[in-house]
């Protein structure tokens, strides 16, 4: 196969291909019509003189050598767009960029909407796409899917880079209506109240593997499926909540919440924010960074409940 004769646009549908294995859908991630995405699986067949995708029944499956190519592809995809980007140079003012971001709703309640503020003045043509962390994350972070993955130290990959957003304190809240929250908290009074708890996909949280990890166990009566649903559930209970302190000064106010000190010692959370390491030169990357940074730096000025 001759490098002169090759469409680079193929790379971008094989790597669609071998996600979807699926040409309808290939087709509609790419906005092409279905006989043109089979035209370029046609063209990709020739040009590698192997059948990248064999149909079985109602599904295709990757031949072993489309899936030995496919994790070089997506970086060689990674590389070209960076290199792309990279010459074009940068201006906010001007740019329409789209960022891929995966984040909790927590880190879009305290970070993400205060950064629309400062892009509406700074970039009022950026745009953002938000999504929630799930077990295919880390994957598309590899695989160059993702721009910025915003979650805590505890989950980043190992193999590419990541900055300190902030660091997080946990905070006990509880309803302004319970007696328990009118005194200093006790570990007695802490640990014989029923618990609101976080378990997104499945998974524990920050807090609560850091629990499971000091042999601290609470008396969990509910499992929220979101960071910001937790509080809400908390009104007109004797129920607590071990939260974010920026997440908690924020809904503390409006849910009618007190926050307390926790009375047991509770790790430091790291928020980090992590991108691929083909991307370390973007300079529109390198800006959206800097100015979340900035964010996360801002005080929280809200007072407690």
């Amino acid at each position: 196969m001759r490098l002169d004769n090759f469409d680079l646009n193929l790379l971008v549908a094989f790597d669609v291909l071998l996600q979807e294995r699926n040409v309808t859908r290939a087709a509609n991630r790419l906005n092409v019509t279905q006989a043109a995405m089979s035209a370029a699986l046609k063209r990709l067949r020739e040009s590698f003189e192997d059948d990248i995708l064999k149909q079985h029944g109602k599904k295709m499956i990757p031949t072993a050598r489309a899936i030995a190519l496919a994790p070089e592809i997506s970086r060689t995809i990674m590389q070209l767009r960076s290199l792309i980007s990279s010459g074009k140079g940068f201006d906010p003012q001007t740019s329409d960029r789209r960022f891929k971001i995966a984040a909790s709703d927590y880190i879009t309640t305290v970070l993400i909407v205060p950064l629309l503020d400062v892009l509406q003045r700074e970039a009022p043509h950026l745009r953002l796409d938000i999504s929630l962390p799930n077990h295919d994350t880390v994957d598309q972070l590899i695989n160059g899917e993702l721009d910025l993955f915003l979650t805590p130290e505890d989950f980043v990959h190992p193999d590419h880079p990541r900055d300190l957003l902030f660091e997080e304190r946990y905070v006990v809240v509880g309803w302004s209506g319970n007696p328990i929250m009118q005194m200093p908290l006790t570990t007695e009074s802490f640990f014989g109240c029923g618990h609101i708890a976080v378990q997104i996909g499945h998974r524990n949280t920050f807090i609560e593997r850091a629990l499971e990890i000091h042999g601290l166990e609470r008396r969990v009566e509910i499992t929220a499926p979101s960071f910001i649903q937790a509080p809400w559930l908390i009104p007109g209970t004797m129920r607590l909540s071990l939260m974010h302190e920026r997440l908690a000064q924020k809904v503390a106010p409006a849910a009618s919440l007190v926050i307390a000190e926790p009375p047991i010692s509770l790790p430091v959370m790291q928020e980090m924010m992590q991108f691929h390491a083909s991307r370390e030169t973007d300079e529109a990357l390198i800006w959206l960074r800097r100015k979340l940074k900035q964010v996360s730096e801002r005080p929280m000025g809200l007072p407690k409940a």
